[in-house]
C-alpha cells in the first residue's frame, strides 16, 4: 500500500497522513477527533451506534428510588453511557447525581473512563481494576461476601457481570439503563445529559471531521483509502464487521478487550488494543502499529 511507504520513521511521525475511521457520534467524537489531527492523522467519521434512554423507565426509577433509600450496597458502573443514564434520571428530579448517591453506597467501575467521569461529577469511586480493565477484572478484585448491588447497564449488556459478583456472594438487580441502538437515534429518546469534563470523552457540540454513509466508507476501503478503523465496544465492532467488512488492509483497532475479542470472533483482525480507553491511549496503539509497519516497510 502506498500509506506504508508514506509513514515516516519514528513513532511521533508515524500517524501522519493516515486515514483513520472513528465510529462515534459527532458529539461524542470531538476529543479523539483532536487528538488524532494533533498526531497528523486525517480523521473521519462514520456513526455506528446511538443511545436512547431505557424503555421500561418504570423498572429503573424503582431501582433508583431504592438506591437513594439506601437499600444496596453497591452501585457498579459499567461504561459512561451509564452515567450519562443516572445523571439524566438524577436532573429530571431536579437533583446532581451525587445527590442519588447515600453516604452509605461503595460503587464499582470496570475501567478508568467511568471512573474519572464519576469523579468529575463529584461522585468518589470505591472499587476498580488496575490491570485487566473489564468485566472479568472487575470481579476478580471482587469482595467476597454478601450484599445488594445494582448494576444498570446497557440491554444489550451480557449477564457475565452479574453471574460473577452473584459467584462471590452478592445479590445482584440488574436493570437496563439505556438502549444501544442504530445511528442516529430518534431525537426524543436520545440520551443528552452533559457530563463534567474528564477524560477526554465528555460530549461536545460537533467534531468538525467529514461524516462518511457506510457506502461512502466502503467506497473509500475498496480505494485503499482508508487506513485504521476504531472500535469502541463489542456492538461497534458488530456494526463495523456488518457494515465494511472485509477490512482489506484497514487496521482495526480496539478500545478493550471485550472489543477486541469480539472483533476476532468475526474474523476481523485486531492490529492493536488501547492499554487506556481515552484519546491519548486510542493515538498511543495506533503509533504503535503505523511506527512498526514503516519500520518494516
Amino acid at each position: 500500500m502506498g500509506r506504508h511507504s508514506a509513514v515516516k520513521s519514528g513513532e511521533t511521525r508515524a500517524l501522519v497522513g493516515a486515514r483513520v475511521l472513528v465510529t462515534r457520534s459527532p458529539d461524542r467524537a470531538a476529543p479523539l477527533i483532536t487528538a488524532l489531527r494533533e498526531a497528523g492523522a486525517e480523521p473521519l467519521l462514520l456513526p455506528l451506534i446511538d443511545f436512547e434512554r431505557a424503555r421500561d423507565q418504570h423498572s429503573l426509577e424503582v431501582a433508583l428510588d431504592a438506591l437513594r433509600a439506601g437499600a444496596y450496597g453497591w452501585l457498579v458502573v459499567s461504561s459512561i453511557t451509564t452515567v450519562r443514564a443516572l445523571k439524566e434520571k438524577a436532573a429530571e428530579r431536579r437533583l446532581d447525581l451525587r445527590d442519588m448517591i447515600p453516604e452509605s453506597l461503595r460503587i464499582a467501575t470496570i475501567g478508568p473512563s467511568s471512573r474519572r467521569v464519576l469523579e468529575a461529577e463529584g461522585v468518589a469511586v470505591d472499587l476498580a481494576p488496575d490491570d485487566v480493565q473489564s468485566a472479568a477484572g472487575l470481579i476478580a478484585v471482587w469482595p467476597s461476601g454478601p450484599g445488594n448491588v445494582l448494576l444498570p447497564q446497557a440491554d444489550i449488556a451480557g449477564a457475565a457481570l452479574a453471574a460473577g459478583i452473584e459467584a462471590k456472594g452478592a445479590v445482584v438487580q440488574a436493570v437496563t439503563a439505556y438502549h444501544t441502538v442504530e445511528y442516529p437515534a430518534a431525537p426524543e429518546r436520545r440520551l443528552t445529559a452533559s457530563l463534567a469534563a474528564a477524560n477526554g470523552w465528555q460530549a461536545g457540540s460537533g467534531s468538525g471531521a467529514p461524516e462518511l454513509t457506510p457506502a461512502a466508507a466502503k467506497a473509500e476501503l475498496a480505494r485503499g483509502r482508508l487506513h485504521a478503523v476504531i472500535a469502541a465496544s463489542p456492538s461497534a465492532a458488530r456494526r463495523i464487521h456488518a457494515a465494511l467488512a472485509p477490512l482489506q488492509d484497514c487496521r482495526f483497532i480496539a478500545i478493550g478487550r471485550s472489543t477486541a475479542a469480539e472483533a476476532a470472533a468475526l474474523g476481523m483482525p485486531v492490529a492493536a488494543t488501547a492499554k487506556e480507553p481515552t484519546p491519548a491511549g486510542i493515538v498511543t496503539a495506533l503509533r504503535t502499529v503505523f511506527a512498526t509497519e514503516g519500520n518494516e516497510s
